[in-house]
């Protein structure tokens, strides 16, 4: 008998070779190797006649193959294979198929999965690029005998099929798949412990575990075929449960343990309560002062805050964490905020002298282009703790710099960084060697710091939906601010073809000649960075020597040094600088208010979020401001939807909600690191209200005492959620 933990290779007909190949699709053992879905079905059960057939609708058909052969076009070679049923004909067309010449034989029962449309030079039908899979060949290693041959074709018609993905470079078909999982499931042990307190399953209305592999493979024959497609049969939500349940289990574990360590309880007496009082520039908005009450209600508690600040672009955030800071600073405690690029660093730096030096706060920036000279004396000032507000890029995780008495950690823009390296800041200590190496020799240390970790303030202008709020940030309390500061006036967005350029160039001179400033944003990317920064130059040469040779362009881009970039920011903030040609450095930190009108050339080319934070970069003022999204040649599907939404809306939290749609997680956040789990059978976009209530049970269950779970159920829970963290979890377990 197989259990769940057996090595996939002892699996009748997989061995060692073929376990390499699942292995690169991390399926290591039988648990996986059933948990590896359908990600659709075929209803083999009732397959449609071709004679039934009606244009627009999907079908499944199983016909005999007559004829096929590949036809070279100007444009492209088209692969037509004709299936039969009785004198019934079904023409399948494939393009760019040359891999398909010699698929198929005439006489092979075929089944195809497709839409139906109909020929447009003639009454007949056909599918266009339909699924397939032949089901007259013999098995794939050609060593079946003629009872195991009609037990294989007993899994391929007369049923609803499951459908999965093949591996191995196509060599583990879905065919292959479902015969090794039914011979996987025919000798799957009975007895699988059921891991989910028994309360919770029947609250829920659960199917046993071994029922749920049992049916997401092999369904019967009532079984709602809708609810299979769209992953919703009762075996689908008992599986997609366990996996988020186990997932926020550990993390309402963690969130636990969190106010159980030593931290800072900072005072917020009135002294403080007038220091904030004194920096603010505004009245602050009412989202502002809900926030500003939940960070600081953390910060006075015992145990160490951990608090995920979210809001649109131009919300107020940089405000709110100067007043976090104050609290840290005034209870005599260093606060260190981390930024993921130079330019946002020294924007944060420039704000933060400006609103808060003159209050007598002392502030240092601390670069990776800064002088090594320069470097070690503000170290030193740091580990003396002179140094009271510390702003910073990855410098500030780096071995040498040591803090004296770090109190609060602000990391902006988080999902720029790994998750561990917020872990490192916030291991900071101060009682290391390597702070007292940075000490020249008789020189005296500063205070000795208490043993409690700091303050953690995570601050994100990338609206981040609840459903990965909830995983990725799961270990973070969540304050959101949806309020604009007044005086903001609303951002007119409109999307025009470049072949309308110089009716753009001419209303761009417009909003200039009556005193405002413009961004002009140019792509950059990675793969192509140099052919794309020669366009970007070149760009930069016709605005400034033929479309505008009288006015102030200058242009900023990633490749430029610090110092100049630097220089270029501050003439433009000053107003010198009558127009920006930039790559997308701009899309964080840079906050002009005079800066009106942005167009952003090959708009189509950018992600939605991307876009929608170029767009943050204006509308900071009182004046009109306006947002041109210029387009070249033919643009995608995917491509229309982001900029139908950028025309439609200004919200970035609905944006954040159709971005996520559109890239699927692991893409929203652009990196691995981020810390997003890996999920086996979980969808965090389709499953978002399954998420909801395995959150609510996991709570429930570590809340204790309840008198229907049983300590012996909690503990086997967390035991189980412990063994599978780190592999399948990841970094959610760090920081």
């Amino acid at each position: 008998m197989l259990d769940l933990a057996t090595p996939v290779q002892y699996v009748k007909g997989i061995g060692p070779r073929l376990a390499e190949m699942l292995a690169a699709k991390d399926i290591h053992t039988v648990d996986e190797l059933l948990h590896y879905l359908p990600f659709r079905y075929e209803d083999r059960l009732n397959p449609k006649g071709i004679s039934e057939l009606k244009p627009g609708e999907m079908a499944s058909v199983i016909a005999e193959v007559r004829t096929s052969g590949l036809f070279r076009t100007r444009r492209m070679p088209i692969f037509q294979m004709t299936a039969g049923q009785g004198r019934a004909r079904l023409k399948c067309i494939w393009f760019n198929a040359t891999y398909l010449r010699d698929k198929f034989k005439p006489g092979q029962m075929v089944a195809l999965y497709g839409k139906v449309e109909e020929d447009s030079h003639s009454d007949a039908l056909q599918l266009i690029q339909p699924q397939f899979e032949i089901l007259g060949d013999a098995a794939d290693d050609g060593s079946t005998d003629a009872a195991e041959q009609k037990a294989a074709d007993s899994l391929e018609i007369g049923r609803i099929v499951p459908i999965y993905e093949s591996a191995g470079q196509g060599r583990l078909t879905s065919r292959w798949f479902r015969r090794i999982i039914r011979t996987a499931l025919d000798n799957l042990t009975p007895d699988i412990p059921d891991l989910i307190p028994q309360a919770v399953r029947l609250r829920l209305s659960l199917v046993s575990p071994r029922e749920a592999l049992c049916q997401v493979h092999w369904p019967e024959a009532g079984e709602s075929f809708d609810d299979l497609q769209s992953s919703r049969t009762p075996a689908h939500v008992r599986l997609i449960f366990e996996e988020l349940f186990f997932l926020e289990l550990g993390l309402e574990l963690k969130r636990r343990q969190q106010k159980t360590k030593t931290g800072i309880a900072f005072s917020l007496e009135g002294r403080v309560r007038e220091a904030i009082k004194k920096i603010l520039p505004f009245h602050p908005t009412e989202a502002q002062k809900r926030v500003l009450k939940e960070i600081a209600s953390d910060m006075e508690k015992p145990s160490p805050m951990r608090r995920l600040l979210q809001g649109d672009v131009g919300s107020g955030k940089t405000i709110v964490a100067f007043e976090a800071a104050i609290i840290a600073m005034e209870n005599g405690y260093q606060v260190a905020l981390m930024a993921p690029t130079e330019i946002l660093a020294q924007q944060h730096y420039f704000s933060a002298r400006r609103i808060l030096e003159n209050a007598g706060y002392r502030v240092v920036l601390l670069t990776g282009s800064l002088e090594d000279d320069r470097k070690r004396e503000i170290r030193r000032h740091i580990v003396r703790g002179n140094a009271q507000l510390v702003i910073g890029t990855h410098s500030l995780i780096e071995q040498k710099v040591e803090f004296a008495k770090l109190g609060l950690v602000i990391v902006d823009e988080q999902h720029r960084f790994g998750v561990l390296q917020r872990f490192k800041l916030m291991k900071k200590s101060s009682d290391g060697e390597d702070r007292k190496s940075v000490l020249k020799s008789g020189e005296t240390e500063g205070s000795s710091a208490e043993n409690a970790e700091p303050d953690v303030l995570v601050m994100t202008a990338t609206p981040i939906p609840r459903t990965l709020a909830l995983t990725v940030y799961g270990d973070l309390d969540v304050s959101v601010l949806d309020q604009m500061p007044p005086g903001r006036s609303p951002i007119v967005t409109r999307r025009v073809s470049d072949e309308r350029s110089a009716e753009v160039w001419d209303f761009v001179r417009k909003q200039i000649a009556v005193g405002h400033q413009a961004y002009v944003v140019y792509p950059v990317i990675e793969e192509k960075e140099e052919s794309e920064l020669k366009a970007a130059m070149k760009m930069y040469k016709e605005l400034s020597k033929r479309i505008f040779p009288d006015l102030r362009v200058a242009v900023l881009h990633g490749r430029m040094e610090p110092e100049l970039k630097d220089q270029v920011m501050r003439l433009f903030q000053k107003g010198e600088i009558d127009l920006l040609v930039a790559t997308t450095v701009i899309e964080v930190g840079v906050d002009v208010a005079n800066a009106t009108i942005m167009v952003v050339e090959h708009a189509e080319r950018f992600g939605l979020a991307q876009l929608h934070q170029l767009r943050g970069r204006i509308g900071r003022g009182a004046a009109k401001s306006y947002c041109i999204l210029m387009t070249g040649g033919k643009v995608s599907e995917e491509g229309e939807r982001r900029l139908d939404a950028m025309v439609r809306t200004t919200d970035g939290f609905k944006i954040a909600e159709l971005d996520l749609e559109l890239r699927g997680p692991g893409e929203f956040f652009g990196t691995r690191q981020a810390g997003l789990p890996s999920f086996q059978v979980a969808n965090l976009i389709r499953d978002r209200q399954l998420l909801e209530v395995a959150k609510r049970e996991a709570a429930a269950v570590l809340a204790g005492p309840n008198p229907d779970i049983t300590q012996a159920e909690i503990d086997k829970a967390v035991r189980h959620m412990r063994t599978r963290w780190q592999r399948t979890y990841g970094l959610v377990e760090v920081g």
